[in-house]
């Protein structure tokens, strides 16, 4: 695991076989080091090689880790490099989604860096007043 600070989060990329095991382990240390950096916003690029898990691993672990992790993370871009298609990650998404867990999936680590730095630049905007209303 290798981390790269960004102007706003941390870049994690992940390289190892692809496990149950290995996944919560990296999850684990992502949330060690952005406790250590006070950083809560974080890009994991994902480069696990391997078969692919099934969609109960995925679910057990996306529901646990998203509860456990509730609080600590303010926003999460997630890309999986040697994911065959998008729709298991679409469906880890969902179930994080679903905790209220902040996470997002991405294609590419291009489309991710983006979404985090919109992200936050709309979590450092002034907010917009409504109208004026007289009293009567």
């Amino acid at each position: 695991m290798s981390i790269e600070p960004k102007s706003g989060y941390l870049h994690v990329t992940v390289t190892g076989q692809n496990s149950r095991a290995n996944v919560i382990a990296y999850m684990e240390a992502v949330i060690r080091e952005c406790t250590l950096r006070q950083c809560f916003r974080v890009l994991i690029e994902e480069r696990l090689e391997g078969p692919r898990m099934g969609t109960l691993d995925v679910f057990e672990i996306v529901s646990s880790g998203s509860t456990r992790f509730l609080r600590t993370i303010t926003a999460m871009a997630y890309v999986d490099i040697n994911a065959p298609s998008q729709e298991m990650m679409q469906f880890a998404e969902t179930v994080a989604v679903n905790r209220a867990f902040p996470v997002r999936v991405f294609p590419t680590v291009l489309s991710a860096e983006r979404w985090l730095q919109s992200e936050e630049q709309n979590a450092s905007a002034p907010a917009r007043a409504g109208p004026i209303r007289p009293r009567l």
